[in-house]
């Protein structure tokens, strides 16, 4: 049992897509799911938003006067991220910390990009060591995908101050916490079997990539807002062990990757689901690895707890 972690509750928290897969500027939204605007980002000479295969939000916490906000993952194109930022005036200014999902090249490789733009600024980036580590996946074709992790040095040299956990850690003062490597409790969750790492400057089997973390914030009368980045431990273990380390039994709301896509993963949707239907989330946001037919099977089980996601979506969770 991972330790347990009093993580208080707050007022609100805010959860805005820079970077996914989908983009719909047409999708509609509600009181509490706030869709990007089509005003002023579309016509000559105007930018409109990116989507891409990579992640990204901002994540706002709210307690009283307390306001803090941290970047959650950073995308995969260099540029990306400061772009859709920059069409949706989000200021890297106004950001707290970082924290990086884990170490693949879809949720870090713009994270230089971003760097360059906020200066010299000493900003927290929380980590799992093993984030640093070379990776790959062996195709049964025989061929290969090189993942190339976060460049240390060219972070470093951003004077970026770089916090290294394997555990749990609190954030923003306590208002968040990062869940540090998912302790692995379901039967159907077994991880990527063709992913490797490089150690000691040898190839080996990594199929439980456990720089895989999340991050957890504790909204007062609602219970906890999950934020997954690819969810490699599995999504039932990611809020199984946020449970145990809060001692927060309800899970209010599920967003980010849930790793479901492809034949591989396609094979463990259904207990998922099921899983999910006994949690009883009030809010479930699949996206970027999710995939298609995950997305659809929740949506199906969850309808009134499914919202699909857009690039430029600010997802509003309150306390009653």
């Amino acid at each position: 049992m991972p330790t347990a972690v009093a993580l208080p509750e707050v007022d609100r928290v805010e959860i805005l897509t820079l970077l996914d897969l989908s983009l719909d500027l047409l999708m509609a939204g509600s009181e509490t799911v706030r869709r990007a605007t089509m005003v002023g980002t579309l016509g000559e000479g105007r930018s409109t938003l990116r989507a891409e295969h990579g992640f990204s939000s901002l994540v706002t916490v709210v307690k009283g006067e307390q306001k803090e906000s941290f970047l959650f993952d950073a995308g995969l194109t260099k540029d990306g991220l400061l772009h859709n930022m920059d069409v949706l005036e989000v200021r890297p200014a106004a950001l707290h910390a970082i924290v990086l999902s884990h170490g693949h090249a879809d949720h870090v490789a713009g994270l230089m990009g971003f760097l360059s733009r906020t200066g010299r600024r000493r900003l927290p980036l929380v980590l799992h060591p093993d984030a640093f580590l070379r990776r790959r996946i062996a195709l049964p074709d025989g061929s290969e995908v090189l993942l190339p992790p976060p460049d240390r040095r060219g972070i470093e040299q951003e004077g970026v101050q770089i916090v290294e956990e394997r555990g749990a850690s609190l954030l923003l003062g306590g208002l968040a916490l990062v869940t540090g490597e998912v302790a692995r409790t379901t039967e159907f969750e077994k991880g990527f079997p063709i992913h490797y790492a490089e150690v000691n400057g040898e190839w080996k089997p990594d199929p439980l990539i456990h720089d895989d973390q999340a991050v957890v914030m504790n909204v007062r009368n609602k219970g906890l807002v999950v934020l997954s980045g690819c969810g490699h431990a599995g999504i039932i273990n990611v809020l199984r062990h946020s449970v145990a380390l809060t001692g927060v039994a309800k899970v209010h709301a599920v967003l980010g990757g849930f790793h479901l896509t492809g034949r591989l993963f396609e094979p463990i949707i259904a207990p998922t689901v099921e899983a999910l239907k006994a949690i009883e989330p009030k809010l479930i946001v699949p996206s970027h690895c999710t995939g298609w037919k995950a997305a659809h099977e929740i949506a199906r089980a969850l309808p009134d707890a499914f919202v699909p996601n857009s690039v430029g979506t600010t997802f509003l969770i309150g306390a009653n």
